[in-house]
Order: structure tokens, then C-alpha cells, then sequence
């Protein structure tokens, strides 16, 4: 499944950004099966869970960012959004969009998200 991501860019600390993630060629009823999820990689260190979505859009997220983030999705039109609040300078990584069903994991190119203090 192919993902196409959007939504990043430079933004002061506290600030918001809304993320999107799309799958224009995924077959609609496999997508609408799929957890659907963010992940985010900062310089030099590993991936790391931001958050997820079930297919009827219950949502689980890292404990650094509850409160902070909201992952939702649009089934009709195969899309995810990440809308993220009060952005400190430690949230600056490349975020992934993330694909899992029973049989397939895909990802997104990733888009940057830099916060300045």
C-alpha cells in the first residue's frame, strides 16, 4: 500500500500542526481493515510509536504525547490525520504514516516536522 504524507514543517514551540496521511491506491475495504498509525524518528535515535488508530477509530497514543496529539481517520477517503498541539522543541523528527494489516506493514515517506524554541 502505497502512503503519501503531508502536513509537516517549521513551526515555533506551541504551535500546532496538522498531519495527513493518505492511501489513494489502497482498496478501500482493505484499508478501512487496517490500524492505522503514526510513528516519528528525531536525528540518531530510533522510531517511535506517536500513535494508532483501529479500523472503527479507537485511538491509542504514547504516553509523551497524550494530551497533545489526536490521530483520526476518514475511511471514505482513506485518510489519517494527526492534528498536534503545544508542539515543543523535542517533538522535531520525521513522521511516518503507518499501514498494518493481518497481512501486509507499509510506510509512508515520511514528512519533517521541526519546532523551534
Amino acid at each position: 500500500v502505497q502512503l503519501q504524507a503531508s502536513g509537516g514543517g517549521l513551526v515555533q514551540a506551541g504551535g500546532s500542526l496538522r498531519l495527513s496521511c493518505h492511501a489513494p491506491r489502497a482498496i478501500t475495504s482493505v484499508f478501512n481493515s487496517a490500524i492505522m498509525g503514526w510513528y516519528r524518528q528525531a536525528p540518531g535515535k530510533q522510531r517511535d510509536l506517536v500513535a494508532t488508530i483501529t479500523p472503527r477509530g479507537s485511538p491509542d497514543y504514547a504516553d509523551s504525547m497524550k494530551g497533545r496529539v489526536t490521530i483520526s481517520r476518514d475511511n471514505a477517503h482513506k485518510k489519517i490525520y494527526l492534528q498536534m498541539n503545544n508542539l515543543e522543541p523535542e517533538d522535531t523528527a520525521v513522521y511516518f504514516c503507518n499501514f498494518r494489516s493481518s497481512t501486509q506493514t507499509s510506510w509512508g515517506p515520511g514528512t519533517l516536522v521541526t519546532v523551534s524554541s
